[in-house]
């Protein structure tokens, strides 16, 4: 088991650097995580050909395009990566028999109502982001049998940028009031968390479509209070509404409202529940130290 090849993509972000490190924690030896400068996931040949020579038993599946606004303006080129790219790798993992990680997102739904979303509701994304990230869940479940596609949201993590980064940063900068959301309602995912969860999830056949945060539903604002109440910083955070936020940065792409989502299969399934988002977050700033 401990021998078994596994393929780790995105390698340099939040979510494939925690899951590198959790498995050779657990002791597998023969982890190779990868980043775009050693794979472009867009071209088909490129994957097939790694694919046939690494010969791994499971791809956690990471790499994405994650920037939510700029992909309003390059539709296409955000379709190569998270759909078609996503597409080449399942491909691959048929020919090669690897079981797939999928990490997808709360983007795939429309956001609206004040119920958690469950794993079968109808998608219906709000920006590019979002739309891509439903299209490669969809090429995954046509493909493949052996997957998990487990949809997170709110990422932060100690490699790659987040909102607890930037929220510590702008205190750095000097200011002492900020504008935060406060009607964007979901929770948060501590990658450190999260790759635990994926890790156990490889070490299974329990395939299937899950919803993975840590535990707690909050707004922005919420998340923001908390940080510099946790790091002791006097900062005034004020809640504004997303229309007023629009208003004072334009251009951006549509976020859903609602991203509660059901933790349902996990628990069906019998997966171990993330901690708080307070315990997480605690954590987080004592590793960020």
């Amino acid at each position: 088991m401990k021998d078994m090849r596994i393929l780790v993509t995105g390698v340099k972000g939040q979510l494939g650097y925690d899951c590198v490190r959790e498995l050779s924690e657990r002791g597998y030896h023969n982890v190779r995580g990868i980043d775009i400068e050693d794979l472009d996931i867009t071209n088909e040949e490129a994957v097939l050909q790694f694919m046939e020579e690494y010969q791994p038993c499971v791809v956690m599946h990471n790499a994405a395009w994650t920037a939510v606004d700029k992909a309003e303006e390059l539709p296409e080129k955000v379709y190569e990566v998270n759909a078609l790219g996503t597409k080449y790798i399942a491909e691959a993992c048929k020919i090669v028999h690897a079981k797939l990680v999928y990490i997808s997102t709360d983007y795939v739904f429309d956001g609206t109502g004040t119920e958690p979303f469950e794993v079968d509701d109808t998608r219906g994304g709000l920006s590019v982001y979002g739309k891509t990230k439903a299209q490669g869940e969809d090429f995954v479940t046509s493909i493949l049998q052996q997957y998990f596609i487990v949809r997170i949201s709110w990422v932060f993590g100690r490699n790659g940028n987040n909102f607890v980064k930037t929220m510590l940063r702008l205190a750095e900068n000097g200011k002492t009031e900020l504008n935060v959301v406060c009607d964007q309602v979901g929770s948060v995912t501590y990658t450190y968390d999260l790759s635990k969860l994926l890790c156990d999830m490889i070490e299974t056949e329990k395939y299937g479509v899950y919803h993975a945060t840590n535990e707690g539903i909050i707004s922005w604002y919420d998340f923001a209070v908390e940080i510099f109440k946790q790091k002791e910083i006097n900062m005034k955070v004020n809640p504004i509404t997303t229309e007023e936020y629009l208003k004072l940065v334009p251009q951006q792409a549509k976020r859903p409202l609602n991203s509660r989502m059901s933790k349902k299969s996990l628990l069906d399934q019998g997966f171990t529940l993330l901690p708080d988002w307070k315990d997480a977050l605690k954590r987080y700033l004592k590793e960020l130290k």
